[in-house]
């Protein structure tokens, strides 16, 4: 893990000890995991939109990405998955509070998600996206799956919002909320989803009261990738959230999407008086920022000038339960650099 992410790992470790995740699940019936058919189901959840009903809770969930995989292992339903699928360039994951849970959970695939790799992992339910997995362009949608008798939960961050094919419809911090509700109702675990959501409802309190105010909140831009255009958050993905709740101002606010790319010359007029770098993939966050930092149209931006460049990993600005840790973490350094 990068040493720049290390203090949000830490807190999101003592964060989830608070909650006892990882421990054993015990269901409504007193039995170890999630109740089967009958008293609890059926049950009904909301998911972008679409009513989804299940009879009992699903036995071989297949995961797509880290942060989705992760709101399984925080609410202890490894036990409940087949595997899951992710590139080896996500992180150090023996350093995260669910070491254990991925050891014990087969790596179906460094590569992308497809059809075929869920149904030979006998699969009954696929947890992924929009652009998390799912895909038109590469055949392999919920609908594609419903097909062949596989179930689908769309990660709510990831839902399209009526602009062509824009993403999210509520604040990410809410997505993940609800997302942790949704899992708890289906895999009959409400109790550690509450729980789980108090704990991060009270930890970004706590980053809240001591993150910047007032004319103290820098302007701050989520770097994620590309040189022609860059890649960023909008109002919709998780980096928004996290920044401005750590006491900064998201400069693409006004953005009615997650992830999306806008041109250089957005950046250079809004003059970000941070940059946070999203570290991950086969461009390590130190070339990030040498581009950053030897771009001739950024030499004017007080964020380049000023060297004030922050490096959160990529499974703490996607929708994960790594979220929360990454505010205080923000937060932390955004006071650090008003020094």
């Amino acid at each position: 893990m990068h040493p720049l992410v290390r203090p949000a790992a830490l807190a999101l470790a003592a964060a989830l000890a608070l909650t006892g995740c990882g421990a054993e699940v015990t269901s409504r019936d007193g039995g170890e995991g999630p109740a089967k058919a009958g008293g609890h189901y059926p049950v009904t959840i909301d998911n972008c939109g679409e009513k989804k009903a299940y009879a009992a809770a699903p036995k071989r969930v297949v995961t797509n990405d880290v942060g989705i995989t992760e709101l399984m292992f925080a609410l202890g339903l490894e036990d409940r998955m087949a595997g899951y699928v992710m590139p080896d360039d996500k992180g150090d994951l023996d350093s995260v509070p669910w070491r254990d849970a991925y050891r014990k959970t087969t790596w179906l695939s460094k590569k992308t998600i497809n059809k075929e790799l869920v149904l030979d992992a006998r699969a009954d339910l696929v947890f992924a996206g929009w652009n998390y997995g799912f895909n038109e362009g590469e055949g392999f949608t919920p609908a594609e799956l419903e097909r062949v008798g596989i179930g689908s939960y769309l990660l709510t961050e990831s839902c399209r919002n009526g602009r062509e094919k824009a993403r999210g419809v509520m604040p990410p911090l809410e997505a993940l909320y609800t997302d942790l509700r949704n899992l708890g109702k289906i895999f009959d675990v409400e109790d550690r989803a509450d729980a789980l959501i108090a704990t991060f409802r009270k930890q970004v309190a706590e980053a809240r009261a001591k993150a910047p105010k007032g004319a103290d909140r820098p302007r701050v831009f989520l770097y994620d990738d590309g040189r022609d255009k860059p890649l960023t958050s909008g109002a919709y993905a998780g980096p928004h959230d996290i920044i401005t709740k750590a006491g900064g101002d998201h400069i693409m606010k006004d953005l009615k999407d997650s992830w999306t790319t806008v041109g250089w010359e957005t950046v250079v007029e809004r003059d970000p008086e941070v940059v946070v770098i999203n570290d991950y993939g086969d461009t390590s966050a130190e070339e990030k920022r040498k581009f950053l930092k030897s771009y001739p149209p950024l030499a004017g931006v007080s964020a380049i000038k000023n060297d004030r460049i922050v490096v959160l990993d990529y499974a703490e600005l996607v929708e994960s339960p790594r979220n929360p840790a990454a505010i205080a973490s923000l937060a932390a350094d955004l006071r650090n650099l008003n020094r």
